[in-house]
């Protein structure tokens, strides 16, 4: 069950994911799948997709022609705001100067 719900996330992060929504995906009741899910991985799955979604916009912000606002959508936020303020909460940084930080790898 937890791993049916990780490849669930992990195949479609930007989905309007609740765990309401992830346990019906994995025929789970939401409080069985809350509590393995927690015990397997260590922390519950909303808190997980959200690490999750800000890794994957890191690696995303890491393409110069990617806009903040494309990587917001393209990880699930409705909208620039808010992932910018997520993105700080849980990096520390904003997204721009994340990107501004981080090295350039040669292709």
């Amino acid at each position: 069950m937890v791993v049916r719900a990780l490849e669930c996330l992990h195949t479609d992060p930007a989905a309007p994911w609740t765990v309401d929504t992830l346990a019906r995906q994995v025929n789970a009741s939401r409080a069985t799948l809350a509590a393995r899910f927690r015990t397997s991985v260590g922390e519950p799955p909303m808190t997980y997709l959200t690490r999750w979604r800000l890794t994957l916009a890191g690696d995303l912000l890491h393409t110069p022609s990617n806009t903040v606002a494309g990587v917001a959508h393209s990880v699930g936020y409705n909208n620039a705001y808010a992932f910018s303020t997520a993105f700080k909460r849980q990096v520390g940084t904003t997204p721009t100067e994340y990107r501004h930080r981080r090295p350039v790898l040669a292709p």
